[in-house]
């Protein structure tokens, strides 16, 4: 493993005292230039504070914690599988931190500074979909890394995914037996890679079923319920508007959800989301979904984690999870004549 740098590392390289390096780490730079050398020799370096310095540690030099990295931990997706983390780290009497990215690649790297800071056991990341080129450093210097619900760009370690593709293309074979032929396509930000898989698995449904794909009915970088209502009444508006609609995230489904009720489109317009919706069952249509399991996922990456932990070794691993097409209403609703 390699020797994590210290302050007295940082002080050497920038030719200034311990007690000045404390001060910069402590936020208290002091004179600017010396403030300057202090923070070059900690890029440089790749120093990262240690939160825990001045308490004690274990005898096995562990801290009983691990840090999750998720979109947004508000999502009831994110949600569900921080807890199937959270209530595996339980049974081993380990602590799980969490926070949210925004899909922010900047505030994906600050939060990861900051559970290494405090010297956290192994580090879950969904992926935000920027460079990841930072995380080699945290790995070299014995962190253990693992991606879930997206893979890495640059790492290749344990990765745990949904059937993204896989359960876009059921989701097209479903609408196409129910007499549809005008999909509407709704996806969310294609730098992330689950927003790309679940096109590739529309496009590619619709050319194993013979259908051209009609590139005015896709719509991309749709990230949140009020853009996607938007997109959903901009698309019924048209003098041919599609007679399907699929959208591909949750918050995605719940805009086009209020766009089709606001217009009493509801009954008339068949609507397959991907991902389930709390109280999906409850609204009339219910609301027919490619479930994925976040808890499954949770446990399954959990699972890994605790492995590499325990000293598991072997190449990195990749688990697909399928998912599964639950029918209730919406998405049995045929074309209209």
């Amino acid at each position: 493993m390699v020797r994590q740098p210290t302050m007295k590392d940082v002080a050497a390289l920038a030719g200034v005292s311990l007690s000045t390096v404390s001060r910069v780490v402590n936020g208290d730079p002091g004179r600017p230039d010396l403030a300057e050398k202090v923070q070059r020799a900690i890029d440089v370096l790749g120093y990262r504070r240690d939160m825990t310095a001045s308490n004690l540690r274990r005898a096995d030099r562990t801290s009983a914690s691990v840090g999750l990295v998720v979109a947004d931990v508000a999502n009831p997706f994110f949600a569900a599988l921080l807890r199937g983390v959270e209530d595996l780290a339980r049974t081993r009497g380990v602590l799980t931190y969490a926070g949210s990215s925004d899909e922010d690649p900047d505030r994906e790297r600050e939060l990861v500074q900051g559970f290494t800071a405090r010297r956290v056991d192994g580090l879950v990341i969904v992926p935000s979909g920027g460079d990841d080129s930072y995380l080699l450093r945290e790995q070299q210097a014995g962190a253990t890394l693992l991606f879930v619900d997206r893979p890495g760009v640059t790492l290749n370690v344990d990765t745990v995914l949904s059937d993204n593709a896989g359960g876009i293309a059921t989701a097209v074979r479903h609408l196409h037996a129910h007499g549809h032929r005008r999909i509407a396509f709704l996806g969310d930000l294609q730098r992330i890679f689950t927003s790309r898989e679940r096109l590739r698995g529309y496009r590619e449904a619709l050319a194993g079923l013979d259908i051209p794909v009609d590139e005015s009915l896709i719509r991309l970088e749709v990230h949140n319920s009020q853009a996607a209502a938007e997109v959903t009444r901009e698309l019924m508006a048209r003098s041919d508007p599609p007679t399907a609609l699929l959208t591909a995230q949750n918050l995605i489904t719940i805009g086009a959800i209020h766009a089709l009720r606001s217009r009493q489109l509801h009954h008339g317009v068949a609507h397959v989301g991907f991902d389930d919706l709390v109280l999906a069952d409850a609204l009339d249509p219910g609301i027919t979904v490619v479930a994925q399991n976040p808890s499954s996922l949770g446990e399954r990456v959990g699972t890994l984690l605790f492995e590499r932990l325990d000293s598991v070794t072997g190449p990195p691993r990749r688990i697909i999870v399928p998912t599964t097409l639950i029918p209730r209403g919406s998405g049995e609703i045929g074309p209209r004549q």
